[in-house]
């Protein structure tokens, strides 16, 4: 390796990589040490070999975070009620300096430089001045994102509001998602309501990630276009879908399912019961044509 400067360990703030301690504070410590020799040179922050289990912690400028061989960053679970807390108070993505999250390293004003197999300069990009490198000998950051794409989301008793005429304010759109469950609703947009989506041709094809398990029940509202829509992206395939309870108004559809030729998706147990139309167009289209292509592909 090329020589950064200076370089420390977390073990030298007190971090123990055992699985089981938890080192926020030992790495905030490190990052600070750094932060305070900045811009004389670049300092390495070195992980050692094993689990370093942690909460999220600020990196800075003009450093080299570097994972060694065997070496894990482990993140803490993180609950939904304190990311919104960060959220409210600004604490993600904002400020100048990179963010630690969950799963994510946010940065900015920073030139970035990521290597998990001693070959630097594999990805660079530019923001300014000052520097943040992310390097290794394949070592591993985890951010444990299994507590957030097994839980089933609810959307209930919200209340969503854009004017008649506002192109392309489509409210809710469950898009490659398992387990969606939207109820107790008051939408009136200037597009579709509720729409169902599996990616778009190709793309979707290649990650091959269906909607499925998807119930929109005891909802009331309006729209130029369509009340409950499926697709028409559906490349990933649609299944599983119950619509029920259902009450709309001063809409051109009440259910639209549509999809296009070349997005090789499939649609299908579908239920639809209890939908109460007022002045509806149409009630129920069903249409294959809908939708442009992104590419020949």
């Amino acid at each position: 390796m090329r020589s950064r400067g200076s370089a420390v360990s977390v073990a030298d703030f007190g971090g123990v990589g055992d699985g089981r301690t938890l080192n926020t504070a030992a790495f905030q410590r490190a990052v600070a040490v750094i932060e305070r020799r900045r811009p004389a040179n670049v300092t390495l922050l070195y992980v050692p070999p094993g689990v370093w289990h942690t909460g999220a912690f600020n990196l800075t400028s003009h450093m080299t975070l570097f994972l060694a061989k065997g070496a894990v960053i482990k993140s803490t679970q993180v609950r939904m009620e304190q990311l919104m807390a960060k959220a409210r108070s600004g604490g993600i993505c904002g400020g100048e300096e990179p963010y630690l999250s969950q799963d994510h390293i946010y940065w900015s004003s920073c030139i970035l430089e990521i290597s998990l197999f001693m070959v630097w300069s594999s990805t660079t990009h530019h923001f300014g001045t000052s520097t943040l490198f992310i390097a290794g000998e394949n070592g591993t950051i985890d951010g444990q994102g299994k507590v957030w794409w097994n839980i089933n989301v609810v959307v209930r008793n919200v209340t969503l509001l854009a004017p008649y005429d506002s192109p392309n304010t489509d409210v809710v759109d469950p898009d490659s998602s398992l387990n969606v469950c939207i109820e107790d609703c008051f939408i009136s947009t200037g597009d579709d309501l509720v729409a169902v989506k599996s990616g778009w041709d190709e793309y979707g094809i290649a990650y091959a990630h269906p909607s499925s398990g998807i119930t929109v029940r005891q909802l009331t509202g309006s729209s130029p276009f369509a009340g409950i829509a499926v697709g028409s992206e559906t490349s990933g395939g649609v299944e599983n879908i119950l619509v029920e309870s259902i009450d709309i108004y001063n809409t051109s559809i009440g259910m639209h399912i549509k999809t296009n030729s070349g997005r090789g998706g499939y649609i299908r147990n579908m239920t639809i019961s209890g939908m109460n139309m007022n002045h509806v167009r149409n009630g129920l289209r069903i249409k294959g044509d809908v939708g442009g292509h992104p590419d020949d592909k």
